[in-house]
């Protein structure tokens, strides 16, 4: 049974969907079974690993609205073995369908539960939001993964976000667990930088991942060819920061012993 883990900040720009598909694409080339779910109406993770979600004729969103079985849509992409549950525009009107359904918290687990079994890994991929389709992400997830830009306003919301995930836990999904806080969009040039993830490390302490993901050009130029930063350049530095970062995750989940040798070497690298 696969592990769900919900990709969420509200806070835009801070590194969500790059996270959410290079995670994938990193634990993928390390021969685990990954699903991505787009549970954002950009559908920015859909066109990050190369579709066109113009050509997306059913999506997520008919899987929670609709009841459309998520296995006659999920998607294989270039990268072996990751699969994509794909998101489109009309994502958008789910806030407002899902308002007078009963269990309406919990629909999109009710979509995962039926592929679950299917995958080692589940990510979702959520809007900069709190909103109800985040609130569903979150009561299906096992766990949350929470991206923070190492910029000045690093904690801005953080609080609000943590007080939203104990509320789930309170009601909706006690067994919900952070995963982890992940610093990105590093400059190992400013004092700043430095400075924000010093203070980030010093409040949030163990929850903190030890992989810190620099900014990086190709990180950047991946999405636009559809690719995975692993399938675009995978000596990049954002390629290794990805693939330590799988290694943590890995690690907290007590499934590093499965890694062929080879693999787990490439993770070491740096």
């Amino acid at each position: 049974m696969g592990k769900v883990i919900t990709i969420a900040n509200q806070k835009g720009g801070v590194g969500k969907t790059t996270t959410a598909i290079n995670i994938c694409g990193s634990l993928a080339v390390l021969e685990y079974n990954v699903l991505l779910i787009d549970a954002d109406p950009q559908a920015n993770a859909t066109s990050g690993v190369g579709f066109n979600p113009k050509n997306i004729k059913t999506s997520i969103y008919e899987c929670i609205i609709d009841n459309v079985n998520p296995a006659d849509i999920i998607l294989n992409t270039a990268t072996p073995n990751l699969d994509i549950l794909p998101a489109h525009i009309d994502l958008v009107g789910a806030e407002i369908e899902m308002i007078n359904l009963p269990n309406r918290e919990n629909m999109m687990q009710q979509v995962i539960s039926t592929v679950k079994d299917n995958y080692d890994f589940i990510f979702i991929d959520c809007s900069p939001s709190l909103g109800l389709v985040t609130i569903n992400a979150l009561t299906a997830a096992d766990s949350v993964l929470i991206p923070v830009q190492c910029e000045y306003f690093a904690l801005e919301g953080l609080g609000k976000l943590l007080n939203t995930i104990k509320i789930v836990q309170s009601r909706l999904n006690p067994s919900l667990d952070i995963e982890g806080i992940l610093l990105t969009m590093f400059d190992t040039r400013l004092r700043l930088a430095k400075q924000v993830v010093e203070e980030v490390k010093t409040h949030f302490q163990q929850m903190v991942f030890k992989t810190i993901i620099n900014r990086n050009t190709r990180l950047g130029e991946a999405p636009s060819f559809g690719e995975t930063i692993i399938m675009h350049d995978a000596g990049s530095t954002g390629a290794i920061n990805y693939l330590n970062l799988a290694r943590e995750i890995l690690q907290k989940n007590n499934m590093t012993k499965t890694i062929r040798t080879d693999k787990f070497n490439l993770l070491n690298e740096n």
